[in-house]
């Protein structure tokens, strides 16, 4: 047991694991006997409980995962190679091995490095290739006919890159260098009371819950009916890192500014009086009319006794069902009063930690224009305290700026943009990479200070006087004498 908590988290029932195929990810539960699709091969993740995190597994008959075996490369793989590929002409005759051949491999039950090694044994111009190029058909072979897969743990890092790579709509197009600027300029650390503004699943908030490691207390604000967390689902946090994590919706955020926000839509107890009452009434009504029947029981004829007796079965037993589901009914509606009153007692703490106004931090990103959201936010966040505004594009931020700027409070402002570029380091071939993403959003960071409220009334009503041109003024004053 120690040499396994040395190398490493194990993989256990429920967790959730994030599968990794070169540059392609995706985030699943761990449950026994659920098929998995991941990259056109299918799989069961029943025989990677118990390893771990960081192992790769081969994908064998019937969709069972086995561990690969770590195979040393043999002087067979470094065959010779060419000076220059000028004289291959590619005119899809080079392999011997046909479609059918290689089918039936597969259903021999072949691995798939054996099959590529038979590829490479069949093909005419192999060895008129340069190094690099076989290196380069040997990798896509494999990745054709090898099926292997690495289960990994979710990190933010991890999250950030498949969320960018399979659906970057959904997080406002945040790139993973982006989401670690806004990490280290915000100051997130433990022990923080953070606010959180996102619409971006989730992701944020797990980052800042992961940066936090459970210590701190954490407020999301949240536009709608409730906060989406999608991508919070998806880091496995124990129960202890939910246990500070507040929300608190943008509707009532106006209310508490201006003092009209009121406790007092909430019960005291969960309403069960009236339901015991209902209850007793019904249990009452049934006892008469079982009382009634029993009298009329009494005066009828001997004869009728079997049809009567049977009667009574089935209207017993239509009666048992009606006070099973009549039962079944108030359990519900006593567990939607218990999570109402759960909902508004939270509501309430979450309130009361934003009266405070001594947040460690702000971080807003979201699809709405950060104007209004900042300078409403800024309110609730103590002097001397950072502030990060993530934008997909340059234009709102640059009149947030502006608005800061003439507002006041805040210090150290600075818009900026990250410029990411991949390179390949590989031997006598290293280059920056063809592609590279065009743009990984805008951030506005700034530190919060002390507002003098005097100037900035009146340095607000100065910038009213000068929206007016000066000529209309003029004008205006000419025509009164």
């Amino acid at each position: 047991m120690e040499d396994g908590s040395r190398l490493g988290p194990r993989i256990c029932e429920g967790d959730c694991a994030v599968l990794k195929r070169d540059d392609v990810f995706k985030a699943v539960p761990v449950l026994r006997r659920r098929k998995i699709i991941f990259e056109k091969q299918w799989f069961y993740l029943d025989n990677a409980i118990g390893h771990i995190y960081g192992t790769t597994f081969e994908v064998t008959s019937g969709g069972n995962l086995q561990p690969k075996q770590e195979v040393e490369e043999t002087a067979t793989e470094t065959k010779e190679a060419g000076t220059d590929n000028r004289n291959i002409v590619d005119d899809g005759k080079s392999q011997k091995l046909t479609h059918d051949d290689i089918k039936a491999l597969k259903d021999k039950g072949i691995k798939g490095q054996e099959i590529v090694q038979q590829l490479i044994e069949n093909s005419t111009t192999f060895r008129d290739k340069t190094e690099f190029a076989q290196d380069k058909y040997i990798k896509k072979k494999k990745k054709k006919y090898e099926a292997v897969i690495t289960i990994v743990k979710p990190s933010t890092r991890i999250l950030s890159t498949m969320y960018y790579a399979r659906e970057p709509g959904k997080i406002n197009h945040l790139r993973y260098d982006t989401l670690a600027q806004m990490l280290t300029l915000g100051n997130i650390r433990a022990g923080n009371k953070m606010i959180v503004m996102e619409t971006c699943a989730g992701l944020v908030l797990g980052a800042v819950m992961e940066r936090m490691g459970g210590y701190g207390s954490i407020i999301q604000m949240y536009p709608g009916g409730g906060p989406v967390r999608a991508a919070t689902s998806c880091f496995g946090f124990p129960k202890l890192f939910f246990d500070n994590l507040h929300e608190f919706p943008l509707s009532k955020v106006d209310s508490l500014l201006s003092g009209t926000f009121s406790t007092e839509t909430l019960p005291s107890e969960p309403e069960d009086n009236v339901l015991v009452e209902e209850e007793s009434n019904g249990l009452t009504d049934e006892k008469q009319t079982a009382l009634q029947e029993g009298e009329e029981e009494s005066t009828t004829e001997a004869a009728m006794e079997i049809n009567q007796i049977e009667e009574q079965e089935t209207t017993d037993i239509n009666a048992e069902d009606v006070e099973f589901k009549e039962n079944k009914e108030k359990e519900n509606v006593r567990e939607k009063q218990r999570k109402q009153w759960e909902r508004r007692k939270k509501l309430i703490e979450t309130a009361a930690l934003l009266r405070e106004k001594n947040a460690d931090g702000l971080i807003v990103a979201s699809k709405f224009h950060p104007s209004p959201l900042l300078l409403t936010l800024l309110e609730f966040v103590a002097p001397s305290r950072p502030f990060v505004v993530y934008c997909q594009y340059k234009e709102p931020l640059l009149e947030c700026y502006t608005k800061l700027r003439e507002r006041g409070g805040v210090i150290n402002l600075k818009l900026s943009e990250t410029w990411l570029r991949n390179y390949q380091v590989l031997p006598d071939r290293s280059h920056p990479k063809l592609t590279m993403s065009g743009g990984g959003g805008y951030l506005l960071s700034g530190i919060t200070v002390v507002l003098d409220k005097g100037k900035s009334d009146s340095s607000h009503s100065q910038a009213l006087k000068m929206e007016e041109p000066s000529c209309k003024r003029c004008k205006v004053q000419d025509l009164h004498c």
